[in-house]
């Protein structure tokens, strides 16, 4: 059915579980997981990283490397990669470049003012995927 998932994660604790989720999923269908996380640029870029996170990058690269180790260890076939933009623009690009026929990412479940100020990555990725997309909630 699906052979190449893309997951998108940042790290953050709704990510965590849609790697979860991915790792789980991908190992039941013995499907290739491509993880990519984004080194966010662009309008609100900065309003979305603590002060501990200096460096988006060296983040999105460590990010990627640990679920590398996590599915490795775990028997699944993984892809990493690393891009620089806006995620949900890199996310859907990189899912018709890696060909993958899944896309898995995290939701906070924002609402409200947060929603219609800062929007959706999982939002956007859902309106203009070419693929289906499986979105994982924060908490649940």
């Amino acid at each position: 059915m699906y052979q190449d998932l893309l997951l998108a994660t940042d790290g953050s604790d709704g990510a965590r579980r849609a790697t979860d989720h991915a790792l789980a999923l991908a190992g039941r269908l013995d499907a290739t997981l491509h993880v990519l996380s984004v080194a966010e640029e662009g309008p609100h870029s900065s309003e979305k990283r603590d002060k501990m996170r200096s460096d988006p990058e060296g983040e999105a690269i460590d990010v990627v490397e640990t679920v590398e180790r996590t599915a490795t260890a775990e028997g699944v076939d993984v892809r990493t990669t690393v891009r620089h933009g806006v995620p949900q623009e890199q996310i859907l690009e990189a899912a018709t470049a890696s060909g993958a026929d899944l896309i898995v990412v995290g939701t906070v479940g924002r609402s409200g003012l947060d929603q219609l100020i800062v929007g959706s990555v999982a939002e956007e990725v859902v309106r203009n995927a070419p693929v289906p997309v499986v979105t994982v909630r924060e908490g649940t």
